[in-house]
């Protein structure tokens, strides 16, 4: 458990040192500047960020550009290359020299940019090109020049398209008219080239029955033929496929800029961080108040770097008082610090609170364990989850942190697994040799009543973890100095729990412990009763009996605290039975003979397993949570 100290600096220099300071902060990475309070004589500086937004802004689109042409280029002709690959270590003095590079940063960004807008220019080029060799793929076949089929002094001439569904009718209603011919010249798609030509008088006749049945007339009055036309159209596209290919090339070399413009596009982020900091400070018309919070084990190298930039600076370290809220910084070891976003989800520790995660845990991976309940699942989680921390333990992230959790959780359920003798839902040790109680038929008489036996054990299970919470509340509130308070508060009420616990293993008649009913019943009316009178404690005089009655009401929240862990026993139920399902059914067709019904056993053993451990682990990972923010935070977080 391991909330780092933290220590407040309060820090007045000169104004033309600001930006020396605040690299100097940057540069520790140990230092977060908070709001400075208002102060008189002083104002609070109002930062300019818009022009380095619309940088990053420009930059980041030029970015996300040329990794997605360099990715396309990569995937279309079979090459792998370093260039996308993220996560790359960058020295500081590399991360401050960027800044010298900026005339190649912008020259990069220009070329992306020209890039781009060629390309999108080819592809429209492109496009009507396409159009174009669409409408003239029809007289692709003509051999005469589309300017030859003119009006003559006698006749009318026609070249145009019709689709193809009125041509029988068009032929029929031209066939009826004297002085009139016709040829279906092509066919191509829905459309049909026709040549018509009639004498003059009757050339309006024809252009209205033409126009009746959609006549689209050649728009091509070239000296060329349409198989020129069409294949210089060819020609036009394939130049234009060519640019296209050229430009997409030229992106791809720039692919070495990619590791300067990320690491540019992270100084312009440090940059705008730093401006938006400047509105945290307070200034007059010389110097500057800066307001920030330092972990105590670097408050001397802090300093020092402030002291290496700049001379006229007064510094003060202070311990943050109650009022403050210092920055939560955690420091656990490889194994707890897996559970810290598990915690963050529900909340990140107040700075004045202890670390709670180690504690929960322990509970996170019990309980995680005891849900499985079974020794091969456990190893499955253990591999995996192992596997996924162990490749990322240099750069963890939180999918391979929580793989880390599932990997611990693993390690416990081969135990409970072995205590519940199942692996893969085969009883390995033997049906005789189980340590555990069988999940769904051994009962315990409790009280007279009869109740399954690993859900009374859930429940103790339960009892525990309260127990351990009001534990954290006491010691939560001695931290703070509320000695009386940790007694009342936590103290009592873990003594209850212990009664609370000793009195169900009592009336478990199978345990044949009847003293511990008798010694845990008592102990947990004495200390409930304790609680009761010291619940009013700084309350006036009608207050201290509403409170004392509102803590013996708490008692039916307690039990329904306890009843909730019986979640865990339905949820390792529900997955202890289909476990034995997939065994029972695939052992028999392995252990068939006939080789399909062998196979059809090993796939089954593959699938339904696979199947069971993901939905186990989804409802492990819920419901272990939930046990964790409402039981067992409720108590003291």
């Amino acid at each position: 458990m391991a909330i780092v100290k933290m220590r407040k600096l309060q820090l007045v220099a000169m104004s033309y040192d600001k930006n020396v300071i605040l690299d100097a902060l940057g540069r520790t990475g140990a230092a977060q500047v908070t709001l400075h309070t208002d102060t008189e004589y002083t104002v609070a500086p109002v930062p300019d960020t818009e022009e380095t937004r619309g940088k990053i802004a420009s930059l980041e689109a030029a970015l996300t550009v040329l990794s997605s042409e360099v990715e396309n280029y990569e995937k279309e002709n079979g090459i792998g290359s370093e260039a996308l690959k993220d996560g790359f270590d960058v020295s500081y003095s590399e991360f401050v020299a960027i800044q010298d590079k900026k005339d190649e940063v912008y020259g990069a960004v220009d070329a992306i940019n020209a890039l781009t807008d060629k390309k999108n220019t080819l592809k429209a080029e492109l496009a009507r090109l396409k159009r174009q060799k669409e409408s003239v793929a029809i007289y692709a076949s003509l051999t005469m020049p589309l300017n030859s089929f003119t009006n003559t002094t006698k006749t009318r001439l026609r070249l145009g398209t019709v689709a193809t569904q009125y041509c029988d009718t068009l032929e029929k209603s031209l066939s009826e008219i004297e002085l009139c011919q016709y040829t279906k010249i092509a066919v191509t798609g829905e459309e049909a080239l026709y040549f018509v030509v009639a004498h003059k008088s009757i050339g309006t006749e024809i252009d209205g029955i033409l126009s009746s049945f959609g006549f689209s007339e050649c728009p091509y009055k070239e000296a060329i033929t349409g198989a020129t036309l069409y294949k210089e159209l060819e020609e036009k596209e394939a130049h234009c496929l060519q640019a296209i290919a050229e430009n997409a090339y030229a992106m791809y070399g720039l692919r070495d800029k990619i590791r300067s413009l990320k690491i540019y596009d992270d100084y312009l982020t440090f940059a705008l961080e730093k401006e938006e900091t400047t509105g945290k400070l307070r200034t007059t018309d010389k110097t500057f108040l800066l307001q920030a919070y330092v972990p105590a084990e670097s408050e001397t190298t802090v300093e020092a770097e402030i002291r290496a930039v700049a001379q006229a600076a007064f510094m003060e370290f202070t311990d943050p008082t109650e009022e403050d809220t210092p920055p939560t910084l955690l420091r656990n070891n490889g194994i707890i610090s897996n559970f810290e976003s598990i915690t963050n989800t529900y909340s990140a520790p107040n700075y004045h609170e202890f670390d709670p995660n180690a504690v929960m845990a322990f509970f996170y991976s019990l309980f995680m364990g005891f849900i499985i309940g079974d020794a091969g699942y456990g190893v499955l989680m253990l591999l995996g989850g192992g596997y996924l921390w162990w490749k990322n333990r240099a750069r963890p992230t939180g999918m391979s942190r929580l793989a880390g959790a599932f990997a611990i959780g693993g390690i416990f359920a081969i135990i409970w697994g072995l205590l519940f003798n199942s692996f893969f839902g085969f009883a390995i040790l033997g049906k005789a040799n189980t340590l555990m109680p069988n999940p769904q038929t051994d009962m315990w008489s409790l009280a007279g009543i009869a109740v399954p036996a690993v859900l009374i054990i859930s429940m103790l299970i339960g009892v525990v973890q309260l127990f351990a919470g009001y534990v954290c509340k006491a010691v939560q509130e001695w931290r703070r100095g509320n000695i009386t308070d940790g007694v009342c508060d936590g103290g009592l009420w873990a003594m209850f729990s212990v009664g609370v616990g000793l009195a169900i293993v009592g009336f478990v008649e199978e345990a044949k412990i009847p003293v511990f009913g008798t010694v845990g019943g008592i102990m947990a009316g004495v200390f409930l009763l304790l609680a009761m009178l010291t619940a009013g404690r700084k309350e006036k005089f009608f207050g201290k009996f509403t409170k004392g009655f509102g803590a013996a009401y708490g008692v039916i929240n307690y039990a329904s605290d306890i009843l909730s862990y019986a979640r865990l026993y339905g949820l390792m139920l529900s997955g202890a039975v289909i476990a034995g399902i997939i065994a029972q059914y695939s052992g028999g067709f392995i252990t068939s003979g006939n080789i399909g019904l062998i196979l059809l056993g090993v796939v089954l053993l593959i699938v339904g397993h696979g199947f069971n451990l993901v939905m186990n682990l989804l409802g492990a990972y819920i419901h272990d949570a939930r046990l964790q923010y409402v039981e067992f935070y409720g108590r003291f977080f």
